[in-house]
């Protein structure tokens, strides 16, 4: 189903991923984007943030925005325990949906308490795998039974980096045969984050979800290449903590976050692949310094390092933190004192402002996005059979759990 240009966007969320969102849509070329509306729970939030972005219109809720004809694709910057019902929702109203990583997530769903949720989490992963998966499927579902387009915002897919390290694999012709990839930092900008039963996981889930799909994308594409078929992941081993428990901590000397309800802040998963090749990564909260994002690729044939952040294009010293005040220089830097490492364009490198351009070129052309609901559905399948792996202390296979 095309949509004539501009297609006219309308974002759900009013936080920092929302806002990152809106600066790239008014940076597509071409004028091929039309931000007409925003909606959040929030309505003074919504205003002031409408105000910001040069957004003519709030709606009173997400209901409200799904309701217009004006609006052809939906932006669901929201916790993710709503990624489900929303995306669901704004399909059944015939709109096109970007629903931002991970796709989905266990929350408790059917759960009456919280407290439940994190028990299941805790002693039943089983179940919060098999959960997971059914609102995935759901998801991709609804959008194709509406004939809708179901993008996946993984952006690491769109960096400039990845997409030249995509582009060089598949001229030397060889097969990956180790990937490593991690996204670390201090903690996470949302109170949501800390809990199960709004973020339905933890560092392996939120951050770790940008390595792994990246590199199930490039098997993906890599099998279709090489052997007509996708390239799939079969078993997962993983390791989870807590790290801000750790023995001795004192509040005086600890930097990165804590107050963690339940849900990890540092995880490790091992991926196997039905070619019998492997990949490793982690996701941490506890990493000081700024974002660390990172990909490397070694082949039969090359090696690839991926490095979005940070970068050492830009470097600045300033003697305190007075110096560059009010001054975005990067995601978690903890301040402008000493060296650093402005990012000069991070919506660009990090791949969030070539992802927006695609899904809206998707969507016009009614092409097939390159991150689509299936990429999701995969990457929540190998993270929350890494929770089982880690809870249970063993190798778990994708297919022996339904």
């Amino acid at each position: 189903m095309a949509v004539s240009e501009p297609v006219r966007v309308g974002l759900v969320g009013a936080g920092f991923l929302a806002r990152t969102r809106a600066r790239c849509y008014r940076r597509v070329a071409g004028g091929r984007a039309d931000l007409r509306a925003v909606a959040s729970s929030d309505p003074d939030k919504a205003m002031a943030f409408a105000a910001e972005h040069g957004i003519t219109r709030v709606e009173s809720d997400f209901r409200a925005l799904i309701s217009c004809e004006d609006i052809d694709l939906v932006d669901l910057c929201v916790p993710n325990h709503l990624h489900e019902r929303f995306a669901v929702s704004a399909a059944e109203a015939g709109k096109h949906v970007v629903c931002t990583k991970p796709l989905t997530a266990f929350s408790g769903f059917d759960c009456e308490r919280p407290a439940e949720a994190q028990r299941i989490a805790r002693q039943e992963p089983v179940k919060m795998l098999q959960a997971a998966r059914r609102a995935a499927r759901a998801m991709v579902e609804a959008a194709a039974a509406a004939g809708v387009k179901l993008c996946y915002g993984e952006n690491w897919i769109y960096a400039p980096a990845v997409r030249r390290a995509r582009e060089l694999a598949a001229a030397a012709g060889g097969v990956l045969l180790e990937m490593r990839g991690w996204e670390a930092h201090s903690g996470s900008h949302a109170d949501y984050a800390r809990s199960w039963e709004r973020a339905g996981g933890g560092a392996l889930l939120r951050l770790g979800a940008h390595p792994i799909g990246a590199m199930l994308h490039l098997k993906r594409e890599e099998g279709r290449r090489l052997r007509g078929a996708p390239t799939r992941p079969t078993a997962v081993t993983a390791e989870v903590a807590d790290l801000s428990r750790a023995a001795g901590l004192a509040p005086e000397r600890t930097a990165v976050a804590t107050g963690w309800r339940g849900v990890e802040n540092w995880g490790c998963v091992t991926i196997a692949f039905d070619d019998g090749t492997r990949a490793v990564a982690f996701g941490s909260d506890v990493h000081l310094g700024g974002m660390q994002s990172r990909l490397e690729l070694s082949g039969s044939n090359f090696r690839l390092v991926c490095n979005l952040s940070p970068l050492d294009q830009l470097q600045a010293f300033a003697p305190d933190d007075s110096v560059f005040a009010g001054e975005y220089l990067i995601e978690k830097g903890g301040g402008g004192a000493g060296w650093s490492t402005p990012m000069p364009d991070e919506d660009w490198t990090s791949g969030q402002l070539g992802m927006v351009e695609a899904f809206v070129r998707d969507v016009a052309e009614d092409r097939p996005p390159l991150a689509d609901g299936g990429l999701g559905a995969d990457v929540v399948e190998v993270i929350y059979a890494a929770y089982v792996a880690a809870v249970e202390g063993r190798r778990v296979r994708l297919a022996e759990i339904g």
